[in-house]
């Protein structure tokens, strides 16, 4: 598989034969001031493209011009394509939808979660898939997860060690993480240990997930070999982090719009060098980047008093140093990806034109459209096939304790005290029937939801961490017919009111995720928002509650695959029922 950020030998000779004035550029940028990073200067300059690669910058003027495209620079600041070092890219969205819609505000390279690959693709169609996306004008990296951060019952299958080391050693994959699981490492898991090791040993970084970690948890994380950890969320945590020797994505996402507070914080202490952090929006809901990705972060670190040159290099050089990438990414200069913003001031980073691999995604008002169409169905990925029934016997609920929402995302235990041997239950109160089954429909886990919503009377959605189908609801009938317009659209989000659907999200890719364009998913999502908002949701973002229900990273009670599972004992509560 070959990288889109690598040359192959003839092609590197045809570029030094652009430079010695034998073959034309395909394109170039005249008058061009940019920023460069090693100098903290914005230099002007003339600067030579052959496709993909930035070839020369300099004073000189291309001596052959036959079929180059000219592109007059004046009046324009440019900046290196902007990176997401941490993006989960099946949120709602597709890697394909993703990219087209966030490199029209200058974000040009994600480097992405594995995940839902591991989850939801057959082995040799996930690395397949991979290798497609280097066709995107958007450069895509990925992550090698070591573990699946919920509880599965075919995890040893999902991710056997093959698989595992298959991904650390895929040319496309330039980290290991985030790890979700560092507790077992910890606690004496020499496996993640040895995949560590691997990753440290084919040189490659490792990205840790340490929410609310002390000092020592952070040395021992350090001495494990972890370089960089996004859960600070506040000045003092990134500092911590600092001290430690990590290097610090700070976060701005739909969750955890932290990064306005990280930066105040931060010059309150006095920091003034900004080497070792960057941005990233976590895998933030399709609304969340209405207006972009990283474009909104430097625009908030210019806002906040952050140096012009270290706003932007957060968003770009950083990045690419960090990951060992800057002779590739990250840097307007010869042998460089041609990923490039053109800004009208410096002070406001939302391009009007794009370059990304040489191709413009868009400029002077117009947009081009560079990006594949994906064949889901090569990678024998289609709409959700549940061929089993619900009945009333499943949406039977006697069990003692029940799960609490105190935000978005955590999850506590509580007592169940209501009736909940009735067939519906009044909307006076928080308390739902919460029912998980198995998409394949082999078990079951039955209990109560406290704090989700007061008036949905009945809810069905596959979107989860692991897919499989979440019903909740005050009303069983109501959550039954969920059920069956959810098997009628082959997966999705579905809402349901006195026996018609008043609202529904298809997601035709596994039940997971959707093919439809971004924009239609902004106006989808924010169809469930205002929804769930009227029926009682009152939390931030009802799509991470769904996604975290079964996230064995987060506290304090979590549905998983084994049944309800405490986070903290790392102990099965109540296991699952065979159907």
């Amino acid at each position: 598989m070959r990288s889109g950020a690598f040359w192959k030998a003839h092609e590197i000779r045809e570029h030094i034969d652009v430079v010695s004035n034998r073959l034309a550029p395909t394109l170039w940028l005249k008058n061009a001031v940019f920023l460069h990073p090693y100098l903290n200067q914005w230099v002007k300059s003339n600067i030579w493209i052959y496709k993909d690669r930035i070839i020369y910058v300099g004073n000189e003027e291309p001596e052959k011009t036959a079929n180059t495209e000219i592109f007059d620079c004046k009046g324009l600041y440019l900046v290196p394509g902007y990176i997401e070092p941490h993006a989960h890219p099946f949120q709602l969205y597709n890697p394909h939808s993703l990219a087209q819609h966030v490199s029209q505000t200058g974000t040009t390279t994600l480097i992405c979660d594995n995940l839902f690959l591991l989850l939801q693709f057959p082995k040799k169609k996930a690395f397949s898939f991979v290798e497609d996306m280097q066709s995107s004008p958007v450069q895509f990296f990925w992550w090698a997860r070591y573990d699946l951060q919920t509880e599965c019952r075919e995890e040893d299958q999902l991710i056997p060690p093959d698989v595992v080391k298959q991904w650390i050693e895929h040319p496309a994959v330039i980290q290991g993480g985030e790890l979700t699981g560092w507790p077992k490492l910890l606690l004496g898991d020499d496996l993640f240990l040895h995949w560590i090791h691997e990753t440290k040993k084919v040189g490659k970084r490792v990205e840790g997930h340490f929410p609310g970690a002390s000092r020592k948890t952070l040395t021992k994380m350090k001495l494990f070999g972890v370089d960089s950890d996004h859960e600070s969320i506040s000045g003092e945590e990134v500092y911590n982090r600092l001290l430690c020797g990590y290097s610090v994505p700070l976060r701005y996402s739909s969750i955890r719009p932290d990064l306005p507070k990280l930066l105040e914080e931060l010059l309150a202490f006095g920091v003034n060098r900004f080497d070792e952090m960057f941005f990233t929006t976590d895998g933030s809901t399709p609304a969340f980047y209405e207006n972009g990705m990283i474009n909104q972060t430097i625009q908030i670190a210019l806002e906040a008093g952050i140096p012009e040159f270290e706003a932007y290099k957060m968003a770009t050089y950083n990045v690419a140093r960090y990951y060992m990438l800057d002779s590739k990414l990250g840097v307007i200069g010869p042998g460089r990806l041609a990923s490039i913003n053109f800004l009208e001031a410096k002070n406001n980073p939302n391009p009007v034109a794009v370059l990304a691999k040489g191709k413009w995604i868009h400029k002077d008002g117009q947009v081009f459209d560079h990006f594949p169409q994906a064949d889901w169905n090569k990678y024998e990925v289609a709409p959700l096939e549940i061929d089993w029934d619900l009945t009333m016997d499943d949406l039977q609920f006697s069990m003692p304790m029940g799960l609490k929402m105190r935000n978005t995302v955590i999850i506590e235990p509580y007592s169940i005290t209501i009736d909940n041997f009735v067939d519906e239950l009044p909307l006076d109160h928080d308390e739902s029937f919460l029912a998980v089954i198995d998409k394949k429909g082999k078990w079951r886990i039955n209990t109560m939801l406290k704090g989700f919503a007061k008036g949905i009377k009945g809810f069905a959605s596959t979107y989860s961490t692991t897919g499989d189908v979440v019903l909740i609801g005050k009303n069983k009938q109501d959550m039954m017919h969920a059920f069956s317009r959810l098997k009628e659209i082959g997966g999705g989000i579905v809402i349901t009111e006195n026996g018609q659907v008043i609202y529904e999200m298809p997601l035709n890719i596994n039940g997971a995720a959707s093919s439809k364009k971004f924009k239609d998913l902004i106006k989808e999502e924010n169809g469930l928002v205002q929804i769930m908002r009227e029926k009682g949701y009152k939390f931030l973002d009802p799509i991470h509650s769904l996604l975290f229900l079964s996230c064995t990273h987060l506290p304090y009670i979590r549905v998983t695959q084994e049944g309800i599972y405490d986070v903290m004992k790392k102990t099965i509560l109540f296991p699952t029922i065979i159907r």
